[in-house]
């Protein structure tokens, strides 16, 4: 791999031409023929002002993370007060439920038949009071 020809001429790290991306790099081979060093040109220090300015942005993308990272474990710590919540709750319903049915069966269900009494009463009074005003 590192005797084949490039377009430019020379082999794949010998030669820097075909390897230059911007003004100021360039490549110089290395002992091992997977590697390439770049030096960087200090008349060019544009970099310096790129790099710095990755650097930032990597810095506020940290503290985004890291404010995501807050806010998905306070998320998960209300659902999981919630849950508990519901659970409670769940187990509240389920104990007036069970209470509900022992009296329903300890006490009989008289009150379904009083209401019952109640409707056919309040029937046959508007019965009545309605054949006394037609006349």
């Amino acid at each position: 791999m590192g005797t084949s020809s490039r377009a430019g001429g020379g082999s794949l790290y010998g030669s820097s031409a075909p390897y230059r991306s911007r003004e100021g790099l360039s490549t110089r081979p290395v002992a091992s023929s997977d590697e390439i060093q770049l030096r960087i040109d200090p008349m060019h220090a544009d970099f310096d002002d790129e790099i710095t300015g990755l650097r930032s942005q990597v810095k506020q993308l940290r503290n985004v993370a890291q404010e995501i990272s807050t806010e998905a474990k306070f998320q998960r710590d209300f659902l999981d007060q919630l849950q508990m919540t519901m659970i409670k709750a769940q187990a509240g319903v389920k104990n007036n439920i069970r209470k509900l049915n022992k009296n329903i069966i300890k006490y009989g269900s008289n009150h379904i038949v009083h209401v019952v009494l109640f409707a056919i009463l309040l029937f046959f009074v508007v019965y009545m009071l309605s054949k006394i005003f037609k006349r």
